[in-house]
């Protein structure tokens, strides 16, 4: 091995010492490039890993967010709704004593049914005085008519003397001329011409006299005249009185007008009872659903549209209905204090809507609903997937 010396390569600026120490590498290693190094783990910390109880609070956000948001696109509910119908209150017209009560607390009756009988021998006596007055008056009007003939006798005589003395006045004022001819050619006496002059007078007196009993006869006939129009103007007011006496003892007999239920009777055998005094509610077998829903609901909500009610009272019963009507303005404007958003500070609330749902079909169901109970209203505003469960729209 000789001893030739071999030149030291410069360091480079920025070189490790260690690198600088090391001998040169030939071309073909240095082409060769190296392998990436491999990042060491550390065997005393455990690999990072999604706890099981995180996934399981992760899947239940997406199930309640589902449940909640989902069935907003296709349902609009609310559980401020309660059971309406129309009742009647059952009052009398007339003041009587109450002899008979034919319904008993919370009891079913059918229309036309009798209710309430009141004392009737007030009523009774009333109708028996008005077909006297009737009659009093028929006969009055009866005279009357008769009083009427009369004078229209008269009048046709009047009327034949007035012609006779016509016939009479026109004889005697043709003998008067008869009888001036005669004497202006001295053929006849003086003496009978002034005859045949106060026969002129005396016929057409008469005839003066025929036409005022005339007029007189006409102007009784219009006296007794307006009396048969009084006699028969007191028949009808008698009648009127017989009608109304008959309506007032009827009124004594109160009978149902629509089917249903006795609710609140405040009534009992021998009370008396006064005209408006309600005696207790009839509530109707028919009843529906007013559901108040807020204004920002209204959006998509139509009439027709199907509705699916729950009772609180029975939490397994559903029925189904659809929108009747929209009531047009809120429950707050109609209300005894409506508010004056333009005096004072000003809070925007959202507002409620009364909205009328029927109820379907016949279903008996709806018989055990009462007026006030509290119910959950879902209207289907959408056509729900056939993937989406029932129970999430209420069904």
């Amino acid at each position: 091995m000789s001893d030739a010396t071999f030149p030291i390569p410069k360091p480079l600026d920025g070189m490790p010492a260690t690198e600088r120490s090391k001998p040169p590498q030939t071309a073909e290693k240095a082409a060769t490039p190296r392998p990436a190094p491999k990042a060491k783990s550390l065997p005393w910390l455990p690999r990072p890993k999604i706890p099981l109880w995180m996934g399981m609070v992760a899947a239940g956000f997406c199930a309640v967010a589902a449940y909640v948001y989902i069935p907003s696109l296709y349902v609009v509910e609310t559980d401020d709704s309660y059971v309406q119908a129309d009742t009647i209150a059952v009052v009398p017209k007339v003041a009587a004593y109450v002899t008979a009560l034919h319904v008993t607390d919370n009891s079913r009756f059918s229309v036309g049914q009798l209710l309430v009988e009141l004392d009737p021998r007030d009523f009774q006596v009333a109708v028996a005085s008005a077909a006297a007055t009737l009659q009093n008056a028929q006969a009055e009007q009866e005279n009357a008519e008769a009083q009427l003939q009369e004078p229209a006798q008269v009048i046709a005589a009047d009327q034949a003397n007035i012609r006779g003395d016509h016939a009479t006045l026109a004889f005697a004022r043709a003998e008067l001329a008869r009888f001036d001819a005669l004497a202006q050619d001295q053929a006849g006496t003086v003496e009978r011409y002034q005859q045949a002059q106060s026969d002129i007078g005396q016929q057409q007196a008469a005839a003066q006299k025929d036409d005022a009993t005339l007029a007189a006869a006409q102007t009784q006939i219009d006296v007794l005249e307006s009396q048969v129009r009084q006699a028969q103007a007191n028949v009808a007011h008698a009648q009127a009185g017989l009608a109304q006496a008959k309506l007032n003892l009827s009124y004594t007999k109160i009978y149902a007008d629509v089917a249903g239920t006795v609710a609140n009777r405040s009534v009992q055998v021998g009370d008396f009872v006064q005209p408006g005094q309600t005696l207790f509610a009839a509530v109707p077998s028919n009843v529906y659903i007013i559901a108040n829903f807020k204004e920002t609901q209204l959006t998509d909500m139509q009439v027709g549209q199907p509705v699916s009610i729950r009772a609180d009272a029975f939490p397994g019963m559903l029925l189904h209905g659809h929108i009747d009507s929209f009531q047009r303005g809120t429950g707050s404007y109609f209300s005894l204090l409506p508010p004056e958003n333009a005096t004072g500070n000003f809070v925007k609330v959202v507002q409620r809507v009364p909205v009328k749902i029927l109820i379907d079909g016949n279903d008996q169901s709806k018989i055990l609903l009462a007026p006030g109970m509290s119910v959950e209203a879902s209207v289907i505003i959408h056509t729900s997937p056939s993937w989406l469960p029932g129970f999430l729209l209420g069904d």
